[in-house]
């Protein structure tokens, strides 16, 4: 598996790992916006999505619009970006789906970062004015993607080559059991058309005598179909027919209702968490990239 994790330069992480693991770490910001990306990662990818937000605040600006603030509270559940006096969550940004994370080493405040949306699948660039914290909270996403790649590993990371071997025998034995009901069709329709050939030829036999045929011992022959339809008919009435196997379709050979693994393991095996260990794995895989750029380069655009 590729690093989880990559940046420029070897700096030191801002925070106990038991910080962002049982807890979060707070940042209040201004949010500029966030807009669809092409790429999950890239320098210039980024630095447009900067210049095209700062554009639209300065408009937003001229009107009387201010930028609004946000809180930011990162841990290694993700990224969660609330308004900061009720709290309420206005984007909740899992670290497996952030790919690239930048500052902008000018001026320490504005800083962005790439994440997948988990409805659209759409790559969307989410940028910040940090009030000079940009480095930092560029550092503080890096060690908690990091931790969150490491608590994956130990946990379900272990398990998803495991689980997909559970999902192909799952399947193997749903096709077992769609084969046996389709053979118990077919025997099904044997007996039906067994019966019918001896009750013609019992029908045709009580013309010709008043008793049925019997072997050398003067026994009636053995019928292979059941019991009843060998017994003789009482009062000149044929004997009720062999009730339909319909009712015992659910039921193997042995008697016994077939195992279903969706119902026998659904409390251990939720029907998603295939799907989402995958998406978990496949991000993780990609990695976080972390970089210190220049997102001004027009000085009149230095400013929001």
């Amino acid at each position: 598996m590729n690093r989880a994790f990559s940046r420029k330069k070897d700096k030191t992480w801002m925070h106990t790992p038991e910080a962002l693991s049982k807890h979060y770490i707070p940042y209040n910001a201004k949010f500029l916006g966030s807009t669809e990306v092409e790429q999950p990662k890239g320098t210039e990818v980024v630095r447009d999505a900067v210049r095209k937000l700062k554009f639209a605040r300065h408009i937003k600006k001229s009107e009387g619009q201010k930028i609004p603030k946000v809180e930011l509270q990162i841990s290694i559940y993700g990224v969660k970006i609330l308004e900061p006096k009720t709290k309420e969550v206005q984007h909740n940004c899992q670290l497996h789906r952030i790919s690239f994370c930048a500052d902008d080493k000018t001026d320490k405040r504005i800083f962005t970062f790439i994440c997948k949306d988990s409805e659209s699948n759409k790559h969307l660039c989410y940028v910040f004015d940090s009030e000079k914290c940009a480095e930092e909270i560029t550092l503080t996403i890096g060690q908690a993607f990091d931790l969150a790649y490491r608590k994956f590993l130990e946990s379900g990371g272990k398990d998803v080559e495991t689980r997909k071997q559970i999902a192909g025998l799952q399947k193997r034995i749903q096709d077992l059991e769609t084969e046996n009901m389709e053979l118990k069709n077919k025997v099904q329709d044997l007996e039906n058309q067994l019966r019918i050939t001896q009750v013609s030829t019992s029908a045709a036999g009580s013309v010709m005598t008043s008793s049925p045929s019997t072997d050398i011992f003067d026994m009636i022959p053995f019928s292979p179909v059941s019991h009843q339809s060998s017994m003789p008919t009482r009062n000149g009435t044929q004997p009720p027919p062999i009730p339909s196997r319909s009712s015992e379709i659910k039921r193997d050979l042995f008697g016994a209702e077939p195992f279903d693994p969706f119902n026998c393991g659904a409390g251990d095996f939720p029907p998603d968490i295939q799907s989402k260990l995958d998406e978990m794995q496949e991000g993780f895989k990609m990695g976080l990239t972390l970089e210190g750029t220049v997102f001004c380069l027009d000085p009149l655009d230095s400013r929001c």
